[in-house]
This record gives C-alpha cells, sequence and structure tokens, in this order.
C-alpha cells in the first residue's frame, strides 16, 4: 500500500481515538437535578416516570461537561405507605438517563443521596426517599386521647377510673392511628442530590455539545 494511502487512514483512526479519549466524569460526583414531576406515596406506583433538570453545571478538568438545564429522566422503584405505626412511607426511585441539551442521550447509573427537603426526611442507604414519622399533631391525638379517657373514666369510677378511662383512651388513639397511614412527597420543585454510581462515560463530541 503507498504511504499516501496509509496517512489518511492513520488520522482517521486517531480521530476517532480522540473522540474517544475524553476522561470520564467520577463515580462520586453529585448532580443537583430540580424535581419537575410531583412524586406522592399516595398518586404513584412503581414504574412511575419521572423528570427532572440539572440546576448546575457540571465542571471536569476546567471544562463544563453537563451543562445545566440537562434532564435527567428516570423511574419509580418502590412505594411504600405503612400504618402510622408501622414505621415511614417510603419512595423509591431510579435515575436512567441523562439528556444534553443537544439531544444526546447517555445511560445514568446513580442514586438519590439528599433532598432540600430538611428535618423529618432522610435517605436510607438504597437511595430511597422516607417520609416523616410521628409529627406534633399524632402526639397531641395520642395525648389528647388519654386525656380524654381520664377525664371520663374519672368522672364515674374516682382514681381507679382515672387510670382505667386513660389506658381505654389510649387504646382508642392508637386504633384511630392503625387505620391511617402516613403519606410522603417529593413536590415538583424539590432539589434532588444524585450521586453517580459509577463513571459517566463522555466522547468528545458530547463533551463539545455541551459547552
Amino acid at each position: 500500500m503507498k504511504k499516501w494511502m496509509i496517512l489518511p487512514c492513520t488520522l482517521l483512526l486517531a480521530a476517532i481515538a480522540a473522540a474517544q479519549s475524553v476522561s470520564p466524569v467520577p463515580a462520586g460526583t453529585a448532580l443537583m437535578v430540580k424535581l419537575e414531576t410531583t412524586l406522592a406515596t399516595f398518586s404513584n406506583r412503581p414504574g412511575d416516570p419521572f423528570r427532572g433538570s440539572v440546576t448546575q453545571a457540571v465542571m471536569l478538568n476546567g471544562n463544563m461537561i453537563i451543562p445545566a438545564g440537562a434532564i435527567v429522566e428516570g423511574r419509580v422503584t418502590k412505594i411504600s405507605e405503612p400504618r402510622r405505626i408501622a414505621g415511614k412511607p417510603t419512595i423509591g426511585i431510579l435515575p436512567e438517563a441523562l439528556i444534553l441539551p443537544s439531544g444526546e442521550r447517555l445511560f445514568l447509573d446513580a442514586r438519590l443521596v439528599d433532598t432540600n427537603l430538611g428535618s423529618g426526611t432522610d435517605i436510607n442507604q438504597e437511595g430511597q426517599f422516607k417520609g416523616s414519622g410521628h409529627d406534633r399533631r399524632d402526639q397531641l391525638e395520642t395525648g389528647g386521647g388519654a386525656a380524654g379517657g381520664m377525664l371520663i373514666g374519672g368522672l364515674g369510677g374516682g382514681p381507679a377510673g382515672v387510670l382505667v378511662g386513660g389506658l381505654i383512651g389510649a387504646g382508642a388513639t392508637g386504633v384511630h392511628w392503625l387505620a391511617k397511614h402516613r403519606s410522603a412527597t417529593l413536590p415538583a420543585g424539590t432539589v434532588l442530590t444524585l450521586e453517580l454510581n459509577r463513571p459517566l462515560q463522555m466522547t468528545s463530541s458530547v463533551a463539545s455539545a455541551a459547552q
């Protein structure tokens, strides 16, 4: 083969290699994503889709790799709305895709690690959102039920009636709790912090589109 034919082939292979040699976004990188879909234990089911947008650009070696406005899509994996005494309501989500402004769609392996919803909620090791447990209203219901029972018992049976009435009142309130469910909600506008489980591979064409 003539040398003038080898040179273009070499340049082509070099260009292809360069397009594939961009450093991946490292595992552990955080994506700040504003939820565009409201998710709630009382209205969603596993398999339901969700969508959000990146609020802060991701930089790598001084270059913007993922711009603000990129879209994250995924689906709900778990919905749990236990009775009040049984535990906390849970919403599990699975981010699946990152869509850049160019339309390029990348596989996304990430998990939820935080939200901006504040106290009373948390994220477990599986990346599942846990709603609040008993709140002050529950405590007031318990105290009110017991106090009401004690008052009625006291009127009818003296000190012994107070004790029995309190137990009956608290028991009635417990039954009331068992009949109710605690809900959890991730409203649209909630900022989710997602963390990459594995490196996100980028190509030079994708990276340049993000500039």
